[in-house]
């Protein structure tokens, strides 16, 4: 029996260091979910500079097409429409990665040490920390996906829940960068400049703002290897087919490899991908600190 009893100890403390770990994804992520909800001006923040861009830049762009002489952007699609997408993966990239932020004020008020060195597995850092910014920035998306009637954005129930799942997708690969890089840095000024040297490239290379075809020779590359363009290429082909456009212009409009339009699915799996890889490096970022 006491053999018995000695071979079982190891198992039986893994299985509760396993639960314990995912006990603490869980209390993580609830709580940077409590810690955003519970602030009222961060909400109304993360969607004031979305609105602004959605209102006055795709007004104002629209008005400058117009008196150009064309009445819309392409084959009868209005601006504002066109760059409705782009500012929902503006949204959830700005949201997601400054989320990471919560991890340089937890270890500056001590919060993260103690969690560190709790008997449980560090990944689950990583991941509350993941889970929580991409559950943030999701309600961010689902905000505006809200709002789609004022912007003559129309969506069907089945559009809508595609739409949920692409931008939760999005949101968690952003979030793991965030996390990935704060897990590395000290300082919130430090973490602020590498990020706002990723983040505005990563915005305008995207095609949240013009469409990706018939580029110049030195920008198509850089459009393709930004992450944020596979995430915005499917929620604007699920918003434009919604809308009734012919495939043909929306093929037109999205985003091409070797010649051919992205299928939807390649785009999920290209930021999912992303998000596992950088998710891995911030586990490991974790687990080396002291």
């Amino acid at each position: 029996m006491r053999g018995e009893a000695e071979r079982l100890g190891p198992q039986r403390a893994a299985v509760s260091t396993a639960w314990a770990s995912l006990r603490a994804v869980y209390m993580i992520w609830r709580r940077d979910l409590l810690r955003f909800w519970r602030d009222r001006a961060r909400v109304l923040g993360s969607l004031v500079q979305p609105l602004l861009f959605l209102i006055l830049l795709g007004t104002g762009l629209s008005s400058a097409l117009r008196a150009a002489g064309g009445s819309t952007f392409a084959g009868g699609l209005d601006y504002q429409h066109f760059i409705y997408p782009g500012i929902i993966g503006m949204s959830v990239l700005f949201s997601s990665i400054f989320s990471g932020m919560s991890i340089i004020w937890d270890r500056d008020f001590g919060f993260l040490k103690e969690v560190l060195v709790a008997p449980i597995d560090r990944s689950a850092v990583a991941i509350g920390k993941t889970l929580g910014g991409a559950s943030q920035a999701t309600i961010g998306g689902l905000i505006l996906l809200i709002l789609s009637p004022f912007f003559g954005v129309h969506l069907g129930a089945l559009d809508a829940l595609e739409l949920v799942g692409l931008i939760f997708c999005i949101a968690f690969a952003l979030t793991a960068v965030g996390v990935a890089v704060a897990s590395r840095m000290q300082s919130m000024m430090g973490f602020q400049f590498v990020l706002n040297f990723l983040v505005q490239p990563a915005f305008f290379l995207s095609g949240a703002l013009f469409p990706l075809q018939g580029l110049p020779a030195w920008m198509t590359p850089l459009t393709r290897i930004d992450p944020l363009s596979y995430g915005v290429d499917p929620i604007r082909r699920v918003v434009l087919s919604a809308s009734g456009l012919p495939s043909p212009l929306i093929d037109r409009l999205s985003l091409t490899l070797l010649g051919q339009p992205v299928p939807i699915l390649l785009d999920v799996g290209i930021m999912l991908a992303f998000g596992a890889v950088l998710l891995a490096i911030a586990v490991v970022n974790f687990r080396h600190q002291q």
